[in-house]
């Protein structure tokens, strides 16, 4: 039997536990009598994890579900497989729920042909909608649901006692996910995210990827800094809420104004 290597109370990360990384942090929330897994990774690692499971002596028919924090490859390619070994439901957000059960390659990132990525993307019935607002019984312990979109709309946060399970809202060195209209990103409701994590009284973040770490106002209001210029930059396309810069040339066009290229500040 493998000893089981807690970060919190009632908590493993499956990449500690492996003691390699296996890929998207994997959360196991131990309530004793049964236990959920938030997120599963690539299907590539998916018979290690359920092994890694098994020999921590858990009895794998006690998984009471499994929660996709949002529909992204590298969270739930593999929760088909995983549902298929540990005979349990899988949970999701409703704006999840169309990308996980049609296998859609575009916006769960399985394909990406400008950069050459593409993986299967294997279909997964969803058994069980997670709302903001829902409260997870595990065991004795209770996990509240919070929807968090704006990296994706489907994405979802956990609250859990003096712990939150961020997802891909914000990591340790303020970065943040993936930002990309394929997938449904939402600068604004990102911000809106974001802010509402910095309001909240959490003392540990328990990231999608990378380390958990003490939240700090400071970190997130880095990322908040950051992403309120995105919506004004041209960087994220239709992203943007509006491009003062193109504003100010559809200006002068309309009143006839031709560029002065003796100006210094032509750039």
């Amino acid at each position: 039997m493998l000893a089981r290597k807690y970060i919190f109370p009632h908590v493993i990360e499956m990449n500690y536990q492996a003691g390699r990384r296996l890929g998207v942090n994997v959360y196991l929330i131990d309530g004793g009598s049964e236990f959920i897994l938030i997120d599963v990774g690539f299907l590539d690692t998916i018979d290690e994890i359920v092994d890694l499971i098994r020999k921590m002596d858990f009895n794998l028919s006690t998984c009471k579900m499994i929660i996709a924090t949002h529909a992204d490859a590298d969270h739930i390619q593999g929760v088909a497989r995983a549902k298929e070994l540990l005979k349990t439901r899988v949970a999701a957000h409703p704006d999840s729920v169309e990308p996980l059960e049609s296998g859609d390659e575009i916006m769960t990132y399985a394909t990406i042909k400008a950069q050459g990525i593409k993986i299967l993307m294997p279909p997964c019935k969803i058994d069980i909608l997670l709302n903001e607002g829902d409260i997870i019984e595990v065991g004795a312990l209770k996990v509240t649901v919070w929807h968090t979109p704006g990296h994706t709309s489907g994405q979802l946060s956990f609250k859990m006692g003096n712990l939150l399970f961020s997802g891909d809202n914000i990591y340790k060195d303020s970065c943040v996910g993936v930002i990309d209209a394929h997938h449904g990103s939402d600068i604004p409701r990102f911000l809106e995210s974001l802010e509402r994590i910095k309001r909240d009284n959490a003392e540990f973040l328990l990231p999608s990827h990378g380390p958990v770490f003490r939240r700090d106002n400071r970190i997130l209001q880095k990322a908040i800094d950051r992403l309120t210029e995105y919506q004004h930059m041209a960087d994220f396309g239709t992203l943007c809420i509006d491009w003062p810069l193109l504003k100010e040339w559809e200006k002068d066009v309309m009143e006839g104004r031709m560029p002065d290229i003796s100006r210094s500040d032509m750039t």
